[in-house]
């Protein structure tokens, strides 16, 4: 029998508000807004008839040039990530140092974990803040022992290659300093202002807008109120064990609260203590409208209805997986609603509103990824002319060859970005997402593949446009449509 979210009951008119598509009229403003404030040139959005939005030229994009940047609504790094990657918790740009991020690699492989190997981490971090926020010398270069003295050290990778006993924690601690790391140099580590240990930033207006925006509700440093900080830890771990999608949700959910908050205090002038908001009446549901404008914008279907079929469930168990999803989803919420529950927000906690926050994840989430100076770097070296090579590869080779594969692994997660969410696909697209060489944080970097011109609609793939014509069609019956693209006009059977 299926769960029942008494929300769902209490709310059924705040809810419809709340899910009801907003006007063409709204959404036109919302998006030039939007693009204004952007300074997105060149681009406008507008209503596309059956295709519902859709993103236009108003220049002229030649092929290979910039089309959009797009900084992400919502966004997190997954979880197993987070071993191999410190990056900044808001835009997702790495932070620290080569040598931080070299040691921090070695030192949970060390441990036996990997972005392969996903582990039940607490929210504090076994390396210490003074180790993040410490700069390398970069003037003062080490030198290795040779490698016969490397073989007799006990401290060992799960790679097999063995290295001096206390190099990792030097690298960590900023006690060592590798040759040319000052070739990438990297913005300081700062830590949560919360105490979590969990969250670090690149700068303090990153650390402060995350703050604002969502991490304040979600934090679980010890200025966060005991039983809120055990609740968002078990919701936390859910995440971790079946579906880190749960973490954008919250992040959702806890940002429409907070700027809930931020718009009725401007509007009443007097301070609301959390948690104790009025049951809604009129002008709360207006503000709160308001606060959800920018999740009310994406194109939404419940998750369990709109979640593809994985290839390893029968057709006729698809009734039961898709409310299997539904009953984790159920759970997840109340979880959440144990750790950040506020009265006068409490249509958010429906489950109806729940699972279509992260059906629109799943239908318009992009990958996040931001590639890791760890892999420049060696890169770098292995660049050198001689002897400058050998005498740096004396000291780089062992940790390559510690790190293996490893050494390359990127910045990971899921984002969704108003703007690309708003480009429809082709199986003949003319933009792609596409990062460059300076693109270096979480922003959504579109670029043109063909020229495009004034009044044109720039198209994206979903899908692989490569692969054949049924398996396209296959696997674009997920998003809830058929692709009529010229491409895929010319080769319907």
């Amino acid at each position: 029998m299926a769960s029942v979210c008494p929300i769902d009951s209490k709310y059924p008119n705040e809810i419809s508000a709340l899910l009801s598509p907003p006007s063409p009229h709204q959404v036109q403003e919302y998006f030039d807004q939007l693009v204004w404030t952007r300074q997105c040139r060149g681009l406008r959005v507008k209503q596309n008839g059956a295709f519902g939005k859709g993103v236009f030229a108003d220049a002229v994009f030649r092929e290979g040039d910039l089309v959009l940047k797009d900084q992400m609504l919502v966004g997190s790094q997954h979880t197993s990530n987070k071993m191999d990657c410190l990056v900044c918790s808001f835009c997702f740009r790495f932070v620290g140092s080569i040598e931080l991020q070299i040691g921090r690699k070695l030192y949970f492989q060390d441990l036996g974990v990997s972005t392969n190997h996903q582990c039940d981490m607490e929210p504090s971090s076994p390396i210490s803040e003074d180790c993040m926020e410490t700069e390398s010398d970069d003037g003062q270069e080490i030198e290795l022992e040779n490698n016969e003295s490397m073989g007799a050290c006990s401290s060992s990778t799960s790679k097999g290659a063995d290295l001096p006993k206390g190099l990792v924690e030097s690298l960590m601690n900023g006690g060592l300093s590798l040759p040319h790391s000052n070739e990438f140099a990297m913005p300081p580590a700062i830590p949560c202002p919360g105490g979590c240990g969990e969250a670090f930033y690149c700068s303090k207006s990153c650390a402060e807008a995350d703050w604002e925006v969502f991490h304040s509700l979600l934090c679980t440093g010890g200025k966060t109120e005991p039983s809120r900080r055990e609740a968002m830890l078990k919701f936390i771990q859910h995440a971790n064990d079946t579906n880190d999608i749960f973490l954008l949700a919250a992040k959702a959910i806890s940002s429409t609260i907070l700027k809930y908050k931020k718009l009725k205090l401007a509007s009443s002038g007097q301070q609301t203590k959390y948690g104790t908001c009025p049951i809604l009446n009129n002008a709360d549901l207006s503000i709160l409208l308001e606060a959800w404008k920018p999740i009310s914008m994406g194109h939404k279907r419940r998750w369990w209805d709109c979640i593809a079929l994985p290839d390893d469930v029968e057709p006729s168990n698809e009734v039961a997986f898709r409310m299997q999803i539904r009953e984790m989803a159920f759970m997840s919420l109340q979880l959440l609603k144990e750790a950040i529950f506020d009265v006068g927000c409490e249509p958010l906690f429906s489950l109806e509103i729940y699972g279509h926050i992260i059906g629109m994840f799943e239908l318009n989430n992009l990958d996040l990824v931001v590639a890791s100076p760890v892999e420049d770097y060696f890169l770098y070296i292995d660049e050198l002319s001689s002897p400058h090579k050998e005498r740096a590869e004396e000291i780089t080779r062992p940790l390559l060859d510690a790190l293996g594969d490893s050494y390359s692994i990127c910045c990971q997660g899921t984002a969704f970005f108003p703007l690309q969410s708003c480009m429809n696909h082709s199986c003949y697209p003319n933009a792609k997402a596409f990062k460059r060489e300076e693109d270096r944080d979480g922003q959504a970097t579109i670029i043109a593949v063909r020229p495009i011109h004034p009044g044109e609609e720039v198209t994206i793939s979903y899908i692989d446009e490569d692969l054949p014509f049924g398996q396209r069609r296959a696997l674009l019956a997920d998003y809830g449509f058929e692709c009529r693209c010229p491409k895929c006009l010319q080769e319907h059977p």
